[in-house]
């Protein structure tokens, strides 16, 4: 995988191999785009969200209690340590379509002054979070697999 006589510096080659890594592991070609969105995100966190990752995540926070979206992103951002960061213009969008498709149902914390809407998960929603577990694991676990490679062949 090293290139011999190349003017890429170490972390350019990092960064290489992690998109050649995330390509591979989602299955988009090396000739293809790594940002299915067409928006330049990074690949990894692009093909994460494409792959149902984030709406897994945040059913999974939800599942364990009432949340609220900045404590939402807030958990994500530090579980993926910085891996996925999520803003306001993503969540709560998908906030809304979670409720909308009955998977999650918010409510406000003081309804006379709209502060902030806590979201718990319906029993729709914890029948879609299973699904989403087994759907989205075979994809995590080749990113693991493929990141693990990378640590391996440039760190030993």
């Amino acid at each position: 995988m090293a290139r011999s006589g190349s003017a890429k510096s170490g972390g350019e080659r990092s960064r290489a191999a992690v998109r050649d890594a995330v390509a591979h592991a989602g299955g988009l070609g090396r000739e293809g785009s790594a940002a299915p969105s067409g928006r330049g995100q990074d690949p990894l966190s692009g093909e994460l969200r494409r792959r149902e990752v984030l709406p897994l995540l945040v059913l999974h926070l939800i599942a364990a209690g009432p949340s609220y979206g900045n404590q939402l992103m807030e958990r994500i951002a530090g579980m993926t340590e910085g891996v996925l960061t999520v803003n306001p213009n993503t969540m709560y969008p998908l906030l809304r379509k979670l409720e909308a498709a009955g998977l999650i149902e918010g409510n406000w914390e003081h309804p006379e002054r709209r502060t902030r809407r806590f979201y718990s998960i319906t029993d729709a929603g914890r029948e879609e979070y299973e699904r989403l577990v087994g759907e989205v694991r075979p994809f995590l676990d080749s990113v693991a697999r493929s990141i693990e490679d990378i640590v391996g062949e440039v760190y030993g």
